[in-house]
């Protein structure tokens, strides 16, 4: 695992995947603002190929729409390379690869 202890698996399947964040003291959440912990953008496409067993070489497109919190449950929505991550049921970001 590249973010150890970064997140707990839910649930899994070939399509999807849930995941729970860690707490704000892990340092991945220390990467943007002291004083507001985010989990950066980047980190999508870590967890998204140590999940799914992905090797990324490409972003195509890459879209974020809202701040992801510790604690949080993300759920990544897998359609070939294509991918919508959902947090509360709500489009947090979307990337193509």
């Amino acid at each position: 695992m590249i973010y150890e202890n970064l997140y707990k698996i839910k649930e899994k399947n070939n399509d999807s995947a849930i995941v729970i964040l860690a707490n704000e003291n892990h340092p991945v959440f220390k990467a943007h603002f002291p004083t507001k912990p985010i989990l950066p953008g980047f980190i999508h496409f870590d967890i998204v190929s140590e999940v799914f067993g992905i090797d990324i070489k490409t972003i195509k497109k890459a879209k974020f729409n809202k701040m992801i919190l510790p604690l949080q449950t993300i759920t990544y929505i897998r359609d070939n390379n294509k991918f919508k991550v959902l947090c509360d049921d709500i489009e947090v970001a979307s990337f193509s690869l």
